[in-house]
């Protein structure tokens, strides 16, 4: 048998495709990690962030997919009914059966003529989405295809994730490269069977596995995903002008990135979590659209998910001159996590619906 190469595992589709689009949402109520800290520890001992976005009581994956959805049409100006395939990533969507993606595609104009389905790999269910969508754009099967990674993410009361469990996602428009924002130059997928977080059929919450989410977990597969598909194509951290990981905390991605070569200065536009927690399956490419919003013609962009379970998603992003004339056309990711309206602990657990009536 001959010896497996990162070349062999390389995706990249017949036609050249890029972002035609992209857009965030993240909702304005905040809880400071103090305040769940206060609540479970008297304040004793460091918060992981310093604070984590919550969606409203009138806010779920569906309509936040919307908002950020209609931010990626406005940006890539293109008429909804040449869409060809709607796809919403999350781990939290609001019906156990009945998809998210009609009520998306419905709301944004794209139906009657289009694919829709819902994705789930815990956090990179969006990417595994964005995939698809080079594929399906790619293979010329279709114009354009929409991807997009939300969650309103929950953590069990007093567990280490309700401090940085968050709300919030990104979606990203694909198209043809020619009309792109950003050409797509290749990705690259690692997964394997490790059982790191987890959540069975009616239980409120997830589970994890303490000790396994940092190694074998999230470093095994972000630095697999990362070294293949830049060894793939002969490049190396500092051929890149940005770099975005999954940010399931403030501590991870920066000891990845240091472990991979890069500079605290590359992934700072696109390190969000100490401000609005973890997104989950929104979490890398929300990252993405913050560096998108001061990226420059010609820049090279590395970006790469983590979904529990384990998988990570790499891909390699070239900035066109596109992205100056698109960005000011919908409201920035800056914008949006400016944008805050504090609230307690008692608020928070009145919106998360944690308080249980029998």
């Amino acid at each position: 048998m001959n010896e497996y190469t990162p070349q062999q595992g390389l995706m990249k589709p017949n036609l050249d495709v890029g972002i035609v689009g992209y857009g965030a949402y993240v909702p304005r109520y905040r809880i400071p990690a103090k305040e769940i800290s206060k609540m479970w520890t008297g304040g004793v001992g460091g918060v992981p962030i310093q604070e984590k976005a919550v969606n409203g009581l009138d806010e779920d994956v569906v309509t936040m997919s919307i908002e950020a959805a209609r931010n990626a049409l406005d940006r890539g100006q293109i008429n909804p009914r040449d869409i060809r395939a709607v796809w919403v990533g999350s781990e939290s969507h609001p019906y156990a059966v009945k998809p998210s993606s009609t009520t998306v595609a419905e709301a944004i104009g794209a139906v009657p003529n289009t694919q829709a389905a819902d994705w789930e790999f815990a956090c990179k269910a969006g990417t595994e989405a964005m995939q698809a969508a080079i594929a399906f754009v790619g293979s010329g099967m279709a114009r354009y295809a929409l991807s997009i990674g939300m969650d309103t993410a929950q953590g069990r009361p007093g567990d280490a994730l309700e401090y940085t469990a968050a709300a919030g996602g990104a979606a990203i428009l694909i198209g043809l490269a020619e009309e792109a924002v950003a050409v797509i130059n290749g990705s690259y997928s690692f997964v394997t069977d490790t059982p790191d977080f987890w959540r069975r059929a009616h239980a409120n919450y997830p589970s994890h596995g303490d000790r396994f989410t940092g190694e074998p977990a999230y470093f095994k597969h972000v630095m697999g995903a990362a070294e293949a598909l830049m060894e793939a194509l002969e490049r190396m951290a500092a051929d890149y002008d940005w770099a975005v990981f999954h940010q399931p905390n403030a501590k991870f991605p920066q000891r990845v990135a240091k472990m991979l070569g890069f500079t605290p200065e590359q992934i700072a536009p696109g390190l969000l979590s100490p401000r609005i927690g973890n997104t989950y399956s929104g979490s890398t490419m929300i990252g993405l659209t913050a560096v998108l919003d001061v990226a420059e013609p010609g820049d090279r962009i590395l970006m790469v998910s983590y979904g529990s379970g384990a998988g990570s998603d790499a891909f390699d992003i070239r900035v066109t001159d596109r992205i100056e004339a698109a960005r000011d056309r919908a409201m920035k990711t800056e914008t949006y996590i400016s944008r805050r309206t504090e609230i307690n602990y008692a608020t928070y657990s009145r919106f998360r619906d944690k308080l249980k009536m029998s």
